[in-house]
């Protein structure tokens, strides 16, 4: 009896989860979720992936976790490959010029030459967005992706128009950050 009743109540907690994703228009963490939810962390990352089984949408970000909104038919997107230093001021400097601009900053990835393709998701559409990137690298002494490719990586960035997407590649090539 007492692994039924366990059984529902994951059930109840994953569609309290669902529910909460979806009406939220920013991605929401682990342990803000576990909070909620009481309880801890590691059953909502397992909770997460179990619905991600189920082929629910989630993207988890550095953020938190996102439901990905249906289909974006009207966002454009675009891959632009970038190169700079290993400097967080250089990589907010980048990522501002990006948002600025009415872009959002999808991902990020590298082509190791060991692993292949790496990609982590960004899901960056502000300053404030940015600012907590460049908060959580500094503060966790982790490494960005493209200090394993001497400062060469690509961003998949997302706008409303084609028009938005070339004037930030404009303002990128301006500015010295495309790999030509």
């Amino acid at each position: 009896m007492e692994v039924n009743k366990e059984k529902i109540l994951g059930e109840k907690r994953r569609n309290l989860l669902l529910q909460w994703l979806r009406e939220s228009s920013s991605p929401l963490t682990g342990s803000k979720l576990a909070e909620r939810t009481n309880v801890s962390r590691q059953v909502i990352v397992q909770d997460i992936s179990l619905l991600k089984a189920r082929n629910y949408p989630i993207l988890a970000t550095a953020q938190g976790y996102m439901l990905i909104p249906g289909e974006t038919e009207n966002m454009k997107r675009k891959k632009i490959v970038c190169f700079h230093e290993d400097d967080p001021a250089v990589t907010a400097k980048e990522l501002n010029l990006i948002v600025d601009h009415g872009a959002t900053v999808i991902d990020v990835s590298i082509e190791h030459p060991l692993y292949g393709d790496i990609t982590a998701s960004l899901m960056l559409s502000s300053r404030r967005d940015v600012k907590q990137f460049i908060d959580r690298l500094s503060s966790s002494n982790a490494g960005l992706l493209s200090a394993l490719t001497d400062g060469t990586h690509l961003h998949t960035i997302e706008a409303a128009s084609d028009e938005v997407l070339d004037e930030v590649v404009q303002i990128l090539d301006q500015e010295g950050f495309l790999l030509k």
